[in-house]
């Protein structure tokens, strides 16, 4: 080969992928979460119809950060761009599989308010039926009753319909026409499918509309934003000191993305709730949140769970979380803090004396953090009714002090879901005596995955069976023997759909492989795209 067309050949860049190498990971993507795995028997199999809106959310985010990447080292051929796209695709994806179908509690965070006769037509809502595009035309009807003389909407949901341009040149003048009426937008997954581009200019549009408004409420979650996204809202965020309710979830929010939003937003005097689920926020932005929460002084309810948040992020909030002394709902799951950062965590706990709800699993918290955790609830939150810590690798030298909080507890909790631990029979028989005395409200218990044999099994069910109330007990996943299942259908036999299913139980008691759970995290050594994409796949069980 002659040294021109060697030339020519470097000078080719493999950055950034053509529309239609995107579409091809988006099936790619889509294919995955749909096909049966070990990941999906153990957290459920997605819809086809649910899959192919994951995939397109994760390839615009594993998008958005290649791209990120590449912008900072412009003059590589885009080799490590590719390979940065293709990694943060397969992690996306794993957490999409891991955090299984959605379920109804998330479906309903969006609520119809009841309409009563003195206050009719509060709640616009375009967001039911099926996902689709919205043009122009069909833009013009359905946003007539806005138009309507005297009407009192005060809230307005544009979700699960894509804006392009030319439907965005309709709402704008509407919504501004509604200033001084409006205090709850929603403006959740409502750019789907579109290009960047124009993405961003629909972004843009609707937050100059909406700038001044004094809004309560704002929900702009699911848009794969990003630093640019986040940007193209400047004018709406930059106007908001009265926000009670802040929601960013799945919205691609960076390092960079995170600093934007604190930059924006003048005034978080009034928040209660903010969430920030599934990003890939990272320690420094995790640094950047806690800005934000040290100037949230009444906030509720914070959500900052699967965004990949470390021992260094997880003490910065932690330690912010300390202003928040209001706190009722803390839900952090799903990231990397460690023991330190669970200590921390701790001693934050210790002065919340308002929770009702707890969600701190898969924080590789280990015994020393699970414990300080603990033994700080067990000494404020007299009020919790849902506890949850699984799949932090507690062992059953941790169970007398786990079963000490739950006695002193017994009044309040209502869950107790301990799944994917290490508690064997002996801490779950010491749990399970726990659970003998009376407990008033509890309905759910989830010690699945924990390596229960036969004597755990049986004692546990002995504990729960007769309780008032009592709903479900999930022991799934464990080693129980085919003599155990047997007996702890015995103890059910007058309740029977109290006691969970047993499809995965394994009697002969064999350890699981976390390798499956890791291969949709690995590179291959090949820079070319198309290699990285046959590589994206959740690996089935041998």
């Amino acid at each position: 080969m002659d040294s021109t067309a060697q030339n020519r050949l470097h000078s080719i860049k493999l950055w950034p992928p053509s529309q239609g190498t995107r579409q091809i990971l988006v099936e790619r993507i889509t294919k995955n979460l749909t096909t049966p795995s070990i990941l999906s028997r153990k957290y459920g199999l997605l819809s086809k119809e649910e899959a192919e809106e994951d995939a397109k959310r994760i390839e615009a985010a594993a998008f958005e950060t290649a791209n990120q990447h590449f912008e900072k080292e412009p003059d590589g051929d885009g080799g490590s761009a590719v390979q940065l796209y293709a990694k943060e695709s397969s992690t996306l994806m794993v957490e999409a599989v891991k955090r299984g179908p959605r379920v109804k509690e998330e479906q309903q965070e969006i609520t119809i308010e009841p309409i009563t006769p003195e206050n009719k037509k509060i709640v616009f809502d375009i967001s039911k039926g099926k996902r689709a595009f919205i043009e122009a035309d069909e833009a013009k009807e359905l946003l007539k009753p806005l138009q309507e003389p005297g009407n009192n909407y005060t809230k307005i949901c544009f979700s699960n319909r894509s804006f392009g341009l030319d439907a965005a040149r309709i709402a704008a003048p509407i919504l501004v026409s509604l200033k001084g009426q409006l205090t709850e937008v929603d403006l959740s997954d409502f750019v789907a499918g579109r290009p960047e581009e124009e993405a961003l200019e629909v972004m843009k549009m609707f937050s100059a509309a909406l700038e001044g408004f004094d809004l309560r409420y704002l929900d702009i979650s699911d848009n794969a934003l990003g630093e640019k996204g986040v940007r193209a809202f400047s004018e709406l965020l930059s106007s908001q000191s009265n926000l009670e309710e802040l929601y960013l979830k799945n919205d691609g929010i960076s390092e960079e993305a995170a600093k934007a939003v604190v930059e924006l937003i003048p005034s978080t005097q009034k928040l209660k709730i903010l969430h920030f689920h599934n990003n890939m926020t990272g320690d420094e932005g995790a640094i950047a949140i806690a800005q934000l929460l040290k100037k949230s002084p009444i906030l509720e309810d914070f959500r900052c769970s699967s965004t990949r948040v470390g021992s260094e992020g997880g003490i910065a909030l932690s330690e912010a979380l300390a202003t928040c002394t209001g706190l009722k709902k803390l839900d952090l799951r799903d990231n990397i803090f460690g023991v330190e950062a669970g200590v921390a965590l701790s001693k934050t706990v210790s002065l919340l004396t308002n929770l009702t709800e707890i969600y701190l699993s898969y924080l590789n918290l280990e015994n020393e953090g699970s414990l300080a955790i603990v033994n700080a609830l067990k000494d404020s939150a007299k009020f919790l009714e849902v506890f949850e810590l699984a799949g932090n690798d507690i062992t059953a030298e941790a169970a007398s002090a786990l079963a000490e909080f739950i006695v002193a507890r017994k009044e309040s909790l209502v869950k107790i879901l301990l799944s994917e631990n290490e508690l064997k029979d002996d801490g779950v028989i010491t749990i399970a005596k726990a659970l003998e005395e009376d407990f008033p409200r509890l309905t759910e218990v989830d010690l699945s995955t924990n390596m229960i044999r036969r004597a755990g099994a049986r004692v546990l069910a002995q504990a729960v069976v007769g309780k008032p109330g009592f709903k479900v007990l999930n022991i799934n996943g464990n080693y129980i023997s085919d003599e155990g299942v047997e007996d702890v259908k015995e103890i059910f036999k007058n309740s029977p759909d109290l006691l969970g299913p047993l499809d995965d139980n394994d009697p002969e008691g064999e350890e699981y492989n976390d390798e499956d759970e890791d291969a949709a995290d690995e590179d291959g050594d090949g820079d070319e795209l198309g290699s990285k994409l046959k590589e994206l796949e959740i690996k089935q069980e041998e």
